[in-house]
């Protein structure tokens, strides 16, 4: 009986392998976290979601609402308890702690709220430490820093550290560190949320122009004015996707961004 399951698995698996158009396929994901005494808590309850190449989605939900554990899983900073997760037509889901941290330096580019830059490093040196994790001679990872710095504006900076920079050149350094090993998807988990609005517009301006070059943006946002940026918004609410939609922009509507800047 056991290989009968086994075969029939197999036959599954060959079946619902995704297609390469694809970048980003979740298959029925679950995510379970006990809490001791037989409590669990259910942060995804079964979400099942694709994301094709150079697509620019948008992740909205309230606070609770699983839209960071989903992140946590696309990223490979966690494993579902159950369900299956393909990046680039390799599954994921299956893996170590040793090949996620391989695939999530290789494939993903993380942009953060709060910047995560080293203090006391410049932005030359933020930007070439995942070279430097990686192993790439010091020459290559010098001319790769540079260039990932000039794609963001900020060849003048290269020499500066986080605390003689303004608040949007820092999430600059940082989405310059995200680009360096030219990654598949670029993850931004409220990429300005300690920004103020002009400079928000500014930093989302930059995220339009990485997707009109041909990368994939998956943008985590609790503001609608922000998740209007992207083309696409998935809904999230009690671990479950409750919609998922064109954008106003992408219907054809009128560019997002400005409403906060009456403040």
């Amino acid at each position: 009986m056991a290989s009968n399951t086994t075969s029939t698995e197999l036959q599954t698996r060959a079946t619902t392998a995704p297609p390469s158009s694809d970048v980003i396929v979740v298959e029925d994901l679950w995510r379970t976290y006990d809490m001791g005494s037989e409590q669990q808590v259910h942060a995804l309850r079964g979400v099942s979601l694709s994301i094709r190449h150079n697509e620019y989605v948008a992740i909205m939900g309230p606070s609770g609402s699983g839209k960071s554990t989903l992140m946590n899983l696309i990223g490979c900073l966690d494993t579902p308890s159950k369900g299956r997760y393909w990046l680039n037509s390799q599954l994921v889901s299956e893996l170590d702690d040793d090949e996620l941290a391989r695939i999530r330096n290789k494939e993903i580019g993380f942009v953060f709220q709060t910047f995560n830059l080293l203090a006391r490093a410049t932005s030359l040196h933020n930007v070439e430490l995942p070279l430097i994790y990686n192993g790439t001679p010091a020459a290559e990872r010098i001319e790769r820093a540079k260039q990932a710095l000039a794609k963001v504006g900020l060849e003048s900076r290269m020499h500066h550290k986080p605390n003689e920079l303004s608040g949007g050149q820092r999430q600059r350094v940082a989405i310059a560190r995200a680009l360096i090993n030219n990654p598949s998807i670029i993850l931004a988990d409220e990429p300005t949320g300690n920004l103020d609005s002009k400079t928000g517009d500014e930093i989302m301006a930059l995220f339009d122009a990485l997707q009109a070059a041909g990368n994939t943006i998956v943008l985590v946002t609790h503001e609608p004015d922000i998740a209007e940026y992207a083309h696409r918004i998935v809904h999230i609410r009690d671990g479950q996707i409750y919609s998922d939609t064109p954008s106003r922009r992408a219907a054809g509507g009128a560019m997002p961004g400005h409403s906060k800047s009456h403040h």
